[in-house]
């Protein structure tokens, strides 16, 4: 699914022999064309991010697996284009629910935004790094990946050697970063323990499908090490607070999302304090003033 790609909403999708997508109607400058849900397997199914509480996208998802048996249900994260759904498509199916875990912080600041949190959401199992998950005929693997959010899981069907990104690695954008419980410094980390794995092809949430992600990730790691070296140039030349140095370095985006550009450089800046590289009075917030230490 590329940028420019015309999706039709509510119908199932085989990307490959064993993962079906559906698409649902909500597409946003979050979410590129909406929350793509995928269903793994056949007969004994898998869905990962049943996606955002939509009538007719819950209905899609369902009409999808007909004749078959939901074992499980998957979330990568906690936000409302990728949770909510699992209460009404666990309800009709009586499937498991799986995650990293609810929600960490409740004063994320996305909770105002369209990407939004979903505070409701509990997993009745919690799984953790690496842990291992069977259905029929195929096997999924759990990688934490923290950083877009603290509970960020991706998960890899060993089958076929493909890697669900959810919103950690994106087809289409750079990944929002927005502390409390988003974490610069964590999300550096979960791409370079991508970047060590050999999975073959990424199914990101959003957006197109990438292959040859290790390169692809490499490249986000090197965006993310540029942004803060044009932050570090700001604070040098006295543009010292997130919305002014959101005005220098992303003027040339529309300003529906500076909002979410402020979030990504306040993370960016604590990471630098974190390391000593900046400086503030007492903690970092998007109204403090930083300098060179």
């Amino acid at each position: 699914m590329s940028n420019n790609e015309n999706v039709t909403y509510g119908i199932v999708e085989q990307v490959s022999p064993l993962i079906r997508r559906v698409v649902a109607a909500n597409p946003s400058p979050f979410t590129l064309n909406g929350t793509g849900s995928y269903i793994i397997g056949h007969g004994k199914v898998c869905v990962i991010d049943p996606g955002p509480q939509i009538t007719a996208h819950i209905e899609a998802l369902l009409r999808a697996i007909r004749g078959e048996q939901l074992t499980h249900i998957l979330i990568t994260h906690t936000h409302l284009d990728h949770s909510p759904a699992a209460a009404a498509v666990k309800q009709m199916t009586d499937a498991t629910t799986y995650s990293y875990g609810p929600h960490c912080s409740r004063h994320d600041m996305e909770s105002n935004a369209e990407e939004g949190v979903d505070f409701d959401f509990v997993p009745e199992v919690l799984l953790s790094d690496n842990d291992v998950i069977q259905g029929g005929g195929w096997t999924l693997e759990a990688i934490h990946t923290p950083g877009h959010t603290s509970n960020h899981l991706c998960f890899v069907l060993r089958e076929e050697s493909a890697l669900f990104s959810g919103d950690h690695v994106m087809g289409w954008s750079t990944t929002v970063v927005s502390p409390p419980d988003g974490h610069m410094g964590s999300y550096i980390e979960s791409l370079e323990k991508l970047v060590g794995r050999n999975d073959e092809i990424y199914w990101p949430t959003h957006g197109a499908s990438i292959k040859k992600p290790q390169k692809y990730v490499r490249s986000l790691v090197r965006h993310r090490q540029a942004r803060e070296l044009q932050i570090l140039d700001c604070i040098k030349s006295d543009v010292c607070t997130v919305s002014d140095i959101v005005a220098t370095i992303y003027h040339e985006v529309p300003t529906v999302l500076h909002y979410a550009a402020g979030r990504s450089v306040l993370a960016h800046l604590i990471h630098l304090w974190e390391q000593g590289l900046v400086a503030c009075e007492g903690m970092p917030s998007e109204n403090k003033v930083f300098q060179m230490p």
